[in-house]
């Protein structure tokens, strides 16, 4: 209830570098195909509001720095939900406390998510001048009758103007998310968007091909036959359009959703994939310490009311066997560009792979594992085969 952790889990916090993520549950309206743990106003209910989720957030931190004392926090990333729906003062004063804390490094990372709605000119300055370095902007489309389908509020060139607001107010980097495969998306109008966002002069692109959740209005919208599920053979030429047109504009693939210009990539991220440790703060938000993962009590309510009553908001936690950290760690090293070691995986099924043409033969030569872009399109089922 203290939110302890086992002592062999604190040894080392931040060996391998340490994190910290914001969830910020709240939306002015909710996507179609979204099934992240965000609440609108209608949907919070008493108990939950706003403005004191900032200081609901601080007694967290105020927990957390009892149970881990990390090094230094190398990355902070605040998603959502919608962020930018606090105001710049309050998400400050959230990273104020992380640095408060435990300390950030000179050169954090510091990550907001925005819709393109959300921000002006002048918001983007004051979160420049609070600390925050990067920016990713849910574009999703250029299309106007792709966004209606989504459900996004926002025109199609508000995300481009927003990042040029950005880059405008200081950010150093800029990212522009991007969903393929929507029902009624051509791929003319997939062109224009991957147009867009590289005429928008960003330095990141993530582009995710719409996975439909149960639970969400587009998946019942499907299911009435109101619109048509995702077609497989549509998403493969969607990423192969997608990786013919960034690279040509200087972007490189560093994971297999993710392209970045030059020591543009995501470093929040990267921990994530490489097995860091990071701290998740927020109604929902997960974490992971030493080999310990737990997730905080999903409603905005009722989180704030555990905090208040001085307990801690973790709702669950696993503690992962050398097992479970060696397939997750294959499975999300394999995405990435600079691949695994040969030594790590199923030998004769990386042999198969490579014969398959899904690796890249000078890496296999140097003892690495790395996908080529067929092998991208196929990367679940390499990882499948692969883990030892």
């Amino acid at each position: 209830m203290d939110g302890s952790l086992p002592d062999e889990a604190t040894r080392d916090v931040g060996g391998n570098g340490f994190a910290v993520y914001v969830h910020v549950p709240f939306c002015a309206s909710r996507c179609g195909y979204c099934d992240f743990n965000t609440y609108t106003a209608t949907e919070l209910g008493g108990g939950a509001s706003r403005d004191e989720y900032a200081a609901t957030v601080l007694r967290e931190l105020d927990l957390a720095a009892k149970v881990i004392q990390p090094r230094r926090v190398d990355t902070v990333f605040v998603g959502g939900g919608t962020p930018t729906l606090l105001s710049a003062r309050d998400l400050g004063t959230i990273l104020e406390g992380v640095d408060r804390t435990w300390g950030l490094a000179a050169d954090a990372e510091v990550t907001t998510e925005a819709n393109p709605e959300s921000v002006s000119p002048s918001y983007l300055r004051e979160l420049r001048s609070a600390g925050f370095t990067r920016i990713s902007l849910g574009m999703q489309s250029s299309a106007e009758h792709v966004l209606r389908v989504l459900d996004r509020k926002h025109t199609a060139g508000r995300a481009p103007q927003a990042a040029q607001e950005a880059r405008d107010a200081g950010f150093e980097h800029v990212n522009l998310d991007l969903i393929y495969g929507t029902p009624g998306e051509t791929a003319e109008d997939f062109e224009r968007s991957l147009r867009t966002v590289i005429d928008a002069g960003v330095d990141h692109v993530s582009a995710y091909a719409l996975i439909v959740e149960d639970g969400t209005r587009m998946a019942v919208r499907m299911r009435r036959g109101e619109l048509p599920y995702p077609e497989d053979d549509v998403a493969a030429d969607r990423y192969l359009a997608a990786e013919q047109a960034l690279a040509a504009a200087g972007f490189q693939w560093y994971e297999v959703s993710n392209w970045a210009r030059r020591d543009a990539e995501c470093r929040h991220n990267l921990l994530y994939w490489t097995g860091a440790d990071w701290w998740g703060l927020g109604p929902g938000a997960h974490s992971h310490v030493g080999g310990v993962r737990w997730w905080n009590v999903k409603h905005p309510s009722a989180y704030a009311q555990r905090l208040a009553d001085g307990v801690s908001p973790g709702h669950g936690r696993e503690l992962l066997t050398a097992e479970d950290r060696h397939v997750e760690d294959v499975m999300l090293r394999v995405r990435l560009r600079d691949g695994i070691a040969l030594a790590r995986v199923d030998a004769a099924a990386a042999a198969r792979a490579l014969a398959d043409g899904l690796l890249e033969p000078e890496a296999y030569r140097a003892g690495r594992l790395v996908l080529t872009l067929q092998g991208r399109l196929l990367a679940d089922a390499v990882i499948r085969d692969v883990i030892a």
